[in-house]
């Protein structure tokens, strides 16, 4: 028996580990394309620093859109690949991937048909829209690309194979750097671009990325055996189990990306120094938050898996391991916002207002994410993954619709109370968040079987 428990225990710390350091590390090389992007433009110009930092937040909202298309796939394929079933995991996919096509399509419409009039719903400086819009213009181009890449990675993450995405999203971030240098300063002959060079740049490192995850799906993958007539075939069964399971995910994948949407709308509504300071401080969140990002990720296909195989006393037992490590994970990306606060920060050719107040934001992510580190995985990690996928969408409805957006705006522009103290309310769900997460866990009302027995 003892024997017995140690291997359980062996398994569960190498197999979350594992899965957590690489899609840390693919994490923050996806994140670190953006970012790249920022800081880059940021050293060419602070005008279109802002502008692209505003422009990602369109594509922010369609990475939202695309995790919770992934999340439910991931949901569903993990359980089957408990059972050790692969042709339905085929199937799922076919439905996951062409609901993230059709999102990702009238994302790509709406900003290719009016990109100043998508810019300026977040803000309301002129110089910031236009020189966003020249750069969207060119990376809506990649919206399908990137909604392609993303299924097929989250399909191997389901069954375990977390590395490919690792080594193609190192890659594309190698590309992209080398052709920012080109393209945005007009390097070795090419013609200076500013912030179209740094979106052409995105593009061109997306579409190597792309034949690069599916050359390894098609010819290399063992586990799946993909074919391309796969897909394609779409089983009605299928795709209501995958939209009953996954449409609770992408809305709240979608709400949130919303959400976060607005929440730079209103940033965007107090001052270029506000805009300017969230652009420098938004990435180094994203950056520090990879790490509980991807303990969720790595929670979801632990947690699935094992509900697949039907051992629901196990799933108990890794739920309360779980927990005990979020807060631990919590502790090092707060640590690592205040590591990284100063260097990226000096990278910025900015003002000296904005450079305080980006500081400022800094130290206040630094501990709202404490709270995300534990709330987010153990809710889209635990919970989701271990089969109650609506419980995420209803709360994230409740706070941040109810509760962060209204605040904040009376905040802003009716009390106009002080910009940090507005900032601070848009992240004070992360910590509120953290107790409906403690008690929903612990219930361990989530368990549910998501594959279907025929």
């Amino acid at each position: 028996m003892e024997t017995k428990k140690r291997k359980i225990d062996k398994y569960f710390y190498r197999t979350f580990f594992g899965l957590l350091s690489v899609v840390a590390f693919q994490n923050l090389i996806v994140f670190s394309v953006n970012l790249a992007d920022s800081i880059m433009i940021g050293s060419y110009n602070e005008t279109a620093m802002s502008g692209v930092s505003l422009a990602n937040q369109i594509q922010f909202l369609l990475q939202m859109l695309i995790s919770g298309a992934a999340s439910g796939l991931s949901a569903i394929a993990s359980q089957y690949w408990g059972k050790r079933e692969t042709e339905p995991i085929k199937r799922v996919f076919a439905a996951s991937l062409w609901a993230a096509f059709v999102m990702a399509f009238v994302l790509e419409a709406a900003v290719l048909i009016t990109p100043r009039g998508v810019l300026s719903l977040l803000s309301n400086d002129a110089g910031i829209v236009a020189a966003g819009a020249e750069y969207i213009r060119i990376m809506a181009h990649s919206y399908l690309i990137f909604a392609a890449s993303n299924m097929l990675i989250a399909l191997m993450r389901s069954v375990e194979t977390v590395k490919i995405g690792f080594y193609t999203a190192l890659m594309a971030l190698v590309i992209n750097i080398s052709l920012n240098y080109v393209l945005i300063f007009g390097k070795f002959g090419a013609p200076e671009l500013g912030a179209r060079g740094a979106a052409w740049a995105t593009l061109i490192s997306r579409v190597v990325e792309l034949c690069a995850v599916l050359a390894y799906v098609l010819l290399m993958d063992k586990k799946i055996k993909m074919k391309v007539r796969d897909f394609f075939r779409i089983e009605r069964a299928y795709l209501r189990d995958y939209i009953k399971a996954g449409a609770p995910l992408i809305g709240s994948g979608g709400s949130w990306g919303i959400a976060m949407t607005l929440q730079t709308a209103i940033i965007g509504r107090l001052g270029a120094v506000a805009v300017g300071a969230n652009a420098i401080a938004a990435p180094v969140s994203q950056v520090a938050g990879v790490f509980y990002g991807a303990s969720g990720t790595a929670s979801g296909v632990l947690i699935g898996k094992t509900v697949g195989e039907g051992d629901v006393e196990r799933v108990k037992k890794y739920a309360k391991k779980l927990q005990l490590l979020y807060p631990v994970i919590g502790l090092v990306c707060s640590a690592l916002h205040l590591i990284l606060r100063g260097a990226v920060i000096g990278l910025y050719d900015v003002s000296a207002d904005t450079r305080a107040m980006a500081t400022v934001f800094i130290n206040i992510l630094a501990v709202t994410i404490i709270g995300s580190s534990y709330e987010a995985p153990a809710l889209t990690g635990i919970v989701s993954g271990g089969g109650d996928t609506k419980f995420v969408l209803i709360n994230d409805l409740i706070f941040m619709w109810g509760l962060v957006l209204p605040a904040s705006a009376l905040s802003a522009f009716v009390f106009r109370w002080p910009v940090p103290v507005t900032f601070f309310i848009l992240k004070a769900d992360q910590i509120l968040k953290c107790f409906v997460a403690l008690v929903k866990v612990n219930r361990f009302r989530w368990i549910r079987d998501l594959t279907v027995h025929r």
